[in-house]
């Protein structure tokens, strides 16, 4: 008789019944709510060049105000994620998507530097807060073999809304109206979504969220006890390399385009909504075949396939169309391994009362230091050697996350049910 690894064994637990429709409903939330991030986050994107004219902002600047969000959403998610794991997600995200709409909105009254940065700090803080608890929730309402699909559904919404409709929205509104309006236009939305979380998801048990964990594990644990799961620290890495990568992009390649290829704002506006459109088809197909073939190999290609990209992008010159296609496909690929990385290869690892904080560990530290003090760098360099050389970032990290891939566990519920098949079949050829 061959007896199972418990990994292996969970790999097959049954999945648990929900409400009917509860499913669509939970992941159409959470996936409007991570949108509305998306566009409070990026929708400065495109403004950044309005910004340097009007508030007397330098390179370096436009930096330290990028960092300052990602450094507070770190902080913010390094604690947050415990207590989700703790008290509940939907105690977390649902006031925290009230907070982080209301703040957005208040970039608009910025007068400087200082107060931008205060504001973006604050923002910060309250979509750190939001972000791993609403892919918890969305992975609580999905089936284990839904796990890839649903939070790339969730991850699709930011890249849409906030990286591919963003730039094309605002570069036409700035036609009719000041900047300052844009930012108060989209408070709203959020307070309704908030709303409407709060009347319609659930909060499981932990037995019931053991499901979605390949350790089955319900009991209680210490939040240090995460990084005793190898794919945490791993993903941790992964993370800092994904967004050291995405944050640059929106922090300086607007001005790279405008200032050193000498693009009109249009042309700017249409180049960058490539990564919104790239992001939204990356994160819905790929990690929906990390379902099928595994999350490992899906990574790997996506990370190759990124670092061709944006050598591409930066040996386009002022091709537009190159520009485009190069920055959309890289885009795709960075958020399919942003989507893998926070999602299944991190919550799928760990213990049910450890998801959340797994989670949230992966994009605090991710955020703080290849979300903040990544631009920053970057910043830095562009000001004092030129933005051209501060933009090869994103070459640099893609090339060392391959190695840190590699390293990773396999947690795809489908080649997790290939091990008994195969240890089956090897001790039947024995007997």
């Amino acid at each position: 008789m061959i007896t199972l690894p418990p990994k292996v064994a969970a790999a097959a637990a049954p999945d648990i019944d929900r409400p009917k429709g509860y499913e669509w409903k939970a992941v159409t939330l959470m996936s409007l709510g991570l949108g509305l991030v998306g566009i409070d986050r990026f929708i400065i994107v495109p403004l950044m060049p309005v910004l340097q004219r009007d508030l007397n902002l330098d390179y370096q600047d436009l930096g330290i105000i990028t960092g300052a969000l990602a450094i507070a959403w770190g902080l913010s998610s390094l604690f947050t994620g415990n207590l989700s794991d703790r008290f509940g997600f939907k105690r977390v995200l649902v006031p925290a998507l009230l907070a982080f709409s209301v703040i957005a909105g208040l970039s608009g009254l910025a007068t400087g530097v200082g107060t931008l940065i205060i504001v973006r700090a604050a923002m910060g803080l309250a979509e750190g807060a939001f972000t791993p608890a609403s892919i918890i929730a969305t992975m609580d309402a999905s089936p284990p073999k839904r796990h890839g699909l649903n939070v790339g559904i969730q991850q699709t919404m930011p890249a849409l809304l906030g990286l591919g409709l963003a730039p094309i929205a605002v570069t036409q509104l700035l036609k009719v109206m000041d900047w300052p309006w844009i930012f108060l236009l989209v408070a709203l939305p959020g307070v309704i979504i908030a709303l409407l979380a709060h009347k319609v998801l659930r909060q499981p048990t932990a037995e019931e969220s053991a499901v979605h964990s390949v350790t089955h594990d319900a009991g209680d644990h210490r939040w240090y006890e995460v990084f005793k799961y190898r794919n945490v620290p791993l993903a941790v890495l992964c993370q800092l390399f994904w967004l050291t990568c995405i944050i640059v992009v929106a922090a300086l390649f607007p001005s790279y385009l405008v200032d050193y290829l000498k693009l009109p704002m249009d042309q700017m506006g249409f180049i960058l909504s490539s990564m919104g459109f790239g992001g939204a088809i990356g994160a819905l197909f790929l990690p929906a075949l990390s379902d099928r073939i595994g999350r490992k190999p899906v990574m790997l290609l996506s990370a190759l396939l990124a670092f061709a990209a944006f050598w591409t992008f930066l040996e386009a010159g002022a091709n537009t169309t190159v520009l485009f296609l190069s920055l959309m496909v890289a885009m795709g690929c960075l958020y399919a391994l942003l989507t893998l990385t926070v999602g299944p290869i991190t919550a799928e690892s760990v213990p049910a009362k450890l998801m959340a904080t797994g989670t949230g560990m992966v994009i605090g530290i991710g955020e703080i230091f290849g979300g903040g003090l990544a631009p920053a760098l970057a910043g830095y360099i562009a000001k004092n050697f030129g933005i051209e050389h501060a933009v090869t970032m994103p070459l640099w990290a893609l090339g060392a996350s391959v190695a840190v891939i590699i390293l990773l566990k396999e947690t795809a519920p489908i080649r997790l049910r290939a091990a008994p098949a195969a240890a089956l079949a090897q001790g039947g050829n024995h007997d």
